[in-house]
């Protein structure tokens, strides 16, 4: 995990130790430690790990032309779907006038083959989804290499009768590296909080509503989705987003009681479109840029924190 290696004063020694939760907070993550992590190189022991998922609320505020209907993925049990995840975040920080350090992730692409398990059909409408990773490939070379034996890990989603994803599992092969295990957890949590769940009401071409989630990744945010219906061919259909995430308190609470942190300043935008065949479980394409600005403090405001971040979430065939 990285710490700023230039840290000579107790406001900056605090926000050093807290760097990669700071890291974490600019884009999308869990407070839920679903590995045993240890040095980068190394393996840990393998098993499911459970992830709950926060809640999301949909509101719809415009319903669209005529003809309107209600949008609700329908995948049969046992519908399989191949399909590429690919992800990557920067994140450039500075304390004080230090120079500026670079724990940007790289770039990776997940290959899954996704298999319903669970159908519409069952009284809770919840789908389940088993995912079994393909060759995880990265242009990093060195992530490259921990990731080959990744091949064959296991995942896999629920998701309610919204399309909104309520639990996430993780079953990573044993002959996984640590370094490896955290950057396909990290695709997934940033897939996860990318998802667009639909309205209950009917709608049409032009429908427009709002998904409001909790998102934990170190800070506690509320993230605010504005989504458009843009398009429909059968059970295709393309929807544009915007994506906004707020601090929930002006003050960070750092975990395991190792103080506060002002939040001085907190921007993290963006935009995208995803393209979903109802028939199918994972979109078939979209992307998806969410990035800012963010400022936090000691509570002496003698020492000062400055991150710009982006993150980036894609699906293909």
């Amino acid at each position: 995990m990285p710490l700023f290696s230039k840290a000579s004063r107790p406001g900056s020694s605090l926000l050093a130790a807290t760097l990669s939760l700071v890291a974490l907070a600019a884009g999308c993550g869990s407070d839920d430690d679903s590995s045993q992590a240890g040095p980068a190189g190394t393996t840990s022991t393998t098993a499911e790990v459970t992830v709950p998922i926060s809640a999301t609320t949909v509101r719809l505020t415009r319903p669209g032309d005529e003809p309107r209907e209600v949008l609700q993925r329908r995948p049969a049990v046992d519908v399989a779907q191949q399909v590429q995840l690919t992800t990557g975040a920067e994140v450039f920080q500075r304390i004080d006038d230090q120079p500026v350090q670079d724990f940007s992730s790289p770039e990776i692409t997940v290959p899954l083959t996704a298999v319903v398990t669970r159908p519409t059909e069952d009284a809770d409408g919840a789908i389940a989804l088993d995912l079994t990773l393909g060759a995880v490939t990265s242009p990093d070379s060195r992530l490259a290499s921990a990731l080959e034996a990744s091949k064959g890990s296991g995942a896999g989603f629920t998701f309610d009768s919204t399309g909104a994803i309520t639990a996430l599992r993780l079953r990573p092969a044993a002959e996984s590296q640590d370094i490896a295990r955290s950057a396909i957890e990290q695709a997934f949590y940033q897939a996860v909080y990318r998802t667009i769940a639909f309205p209950a009401e009917p709608v049409g071409i032009g429908a427009q509503w709002t998904i409001h989630q909790k998102v934990m990744s170190g800070i506690a945010l509320d993230q605010t989705t504005v989504a458009t219906l843009t398009a429909r061919d059968g059970n295709r259909v393309t929807i544009d987003y915007t994506v906004d995430q707020t601090p929930q308190s002006p003050i960070w609470q750092l975990p395991g009681e190792a103080g506060t942190l002002n939040v001085d300043q907190y921007v993290m935008r963006g935009a995208g479109t995803t393209t979903v065949d109802l028939g199918l479980p994972l979109p078939v394409a979209g992307t998806v840029t969410v990035s800012g600005e963010q400022q936090y403090s000691d509570p002496e405001g003698a020492t000062l924190l400055r991150q710009t971040t982006s993150n980036r979430v894609q699906w293909g065939s």
